[in-house]
């Protein structure tokens, strides 16, 4: 999984044909990859890893060499919509904190940051409280070496990068003091600390399989090379074994070994024994999903086969999934939501926060925060847009879900009494 998961992967029910094929413009370094793995293979991949191929293929993976976010990338997150949300976030994290009673020490851990932007906003508001500062190592899972950088940039780093254990680099940044670690998956974050991880539009990029029922039962579907060299969807001849994991372990018929092997769920183990949370941000449904799988290249949509490595490949999050592996996974756990992104940010003070920057700010700043709250919090098109339509602010409040996951001796975080 890519950029080191929660272990928890997504699949897909869906319907209609398979036959959608594409010819790749030229035969990239991955294009070539790509099709000698299927050779090799003797016959089709699975959707599954030829997205992890396309995302975090560590030679010509689409996160790896280039910085994908921003206006100037190919997609926005909300941390860069509008610093309020990283705000509301150290709001939750500062909560759970004193919920777990106050630790001397914690890991605040984020995975896949992106840009550094909402743990920027994160420690630049949380400054002013010095006992909270100083019980943080803050640790980054990202595997893209570029976006590594940028985090360094982004997150005032004073220090040169220095090489620890565990397969770590570590500094420290400016904005409020803290140590900061990079690490290339969960895994290697140190565990015997009690733990706050953020996991923001993370979920949306992880591998997905997609599964469709036929007259032979539930096949998967495939990635496949024609004679012609274009790519194309085809339905697995049978049944495979990602068909009776995932499906069998969705709908609650997998048998123990079957349960097993999903159960190594790296977050929960860690909440479990260590304390402390996981706050999960994505958009997604509390339900079986559709085919939501879709590629974005330069703000726009684009064929999920055309150049693989040049777009963005995300899916919609199952949520029930998440919750259904967490809950299996330890009895010491306690899982909260979905709640709209909207329920979040308002219950966290995000309307307040708003109205104090309005009164000190410019008519030209006040534009700003006004169409970046409504994008963090609105449903659907913005009603005060007197600008060009093609401009007009698209609300993400209600598209977004989240989720907490927390030791259960630490109650039930705010906001989701």
């Amino acid at each position: 999984m890519m950029m080191g998961s929660l272990g928890y992967k997504k699949c897909m029910v869906i319907g209609g044909h398979c036959d959608h094929f594409h010819k790749p413009s030229g035969d990239s370094e991955l294009v070539k990859h790509l099709k000698s793995i299927i050779k090799f293979r003797g016959g089709p991949i699975s959707v599954a890893e030829y997205m992890e191929e396309v995302l975090t293929n560590p030679h010509c993976g689409f996160y790896i060499n280039r910085d994908v976010f921003g206006a100037g990338g190919d997609f926005i997150t909300s941390p860069e919509v509008s610093q309020m949300f990283g705000e509301m976030i150290g709001v939750w994290t500062m909560c759970l904190w004193e919920q777990m009673g106050r630790p001397r020490k914690v890991n605040l851990v984020e995975l896949g940051p992106g840009r550094g932007t909402l743990m920027a906003d994160l420690l630049r508001s949380s400054s002013k409280f010095v006992e909270f500062v100083k019980s943080l190592d803050i640790h980054l899972v990202e595997c893209s070496p570029t976006l590594q950088k940028i985090q360094h940039s982004n997150l005032r780093c004073v220090d040169e990068v220095r090489y620890c254990d565990n397969a770590a680099t570590r500094t420290t940044t400016s904005l409020n003091g803290a140590p900061i670690f990079w690490h290339a998956d969960l895994e290697e974050v140190p565990s015997g600390l009690p733990s706050i991880i953020l996991a923001h539009e993370f979920y949306d990029a992880l591998p997905i399989h997609q599964f469709q029922k036929t007259s032979r039962g539930w096949c998967e579907k495939m990635v496949d090379v024609t004679e012609d060299s274009s790519f194309r969807f085809v339905l697995s001849p049978q049944p495979t074994p990602a068909t009776s994991l995932y499906l069998r372990r969705r709908c609650q018929w997998a048998d123990e070994e079957e349960i097993a092997k999903l159960e190594q769920i790296e977050n929960c183990k860690r909440i479990s024994v260590d304390g402390g949370g996981a706050l999960i941000i994505d958009y997604g449904k509390n339900e079986v999903i559709a085919d939501s799988l879709q590629a974005i290249q330069k703000h726009k949509f684009v064929n999920i086969l055309d150049s693989p490595g040049s777009a963005d490949l995300s899916a919609y999050v199952d949520f029930a999934a998440i919750r259904h592996s967490a809950q299996a996974a330890s009895e010491n756990i306690s899982v909260h939501g979905p709640i709209t992104q909207s329920q979040l940010l308002a219950s966290l003070g995000i309307n307040f926060r708003v109205e104090a920057l309005l009164r000190s700010c410019t008519n030209l700043q006040a534009e700003s925060l006004r169409t970046g709250y409504w994008r963090l919090v609105g449903d659907g098109e913005a009603p005060f847009w007197e600008g060009p339509e093609e401009q007009t602010p698209i609300g993400t409040g209600t598209r977004y879900l989240a989720m907490a996951i927390v030791n259960k001796k630490q109650g039930v975080p705010i906001p989701f009494e």
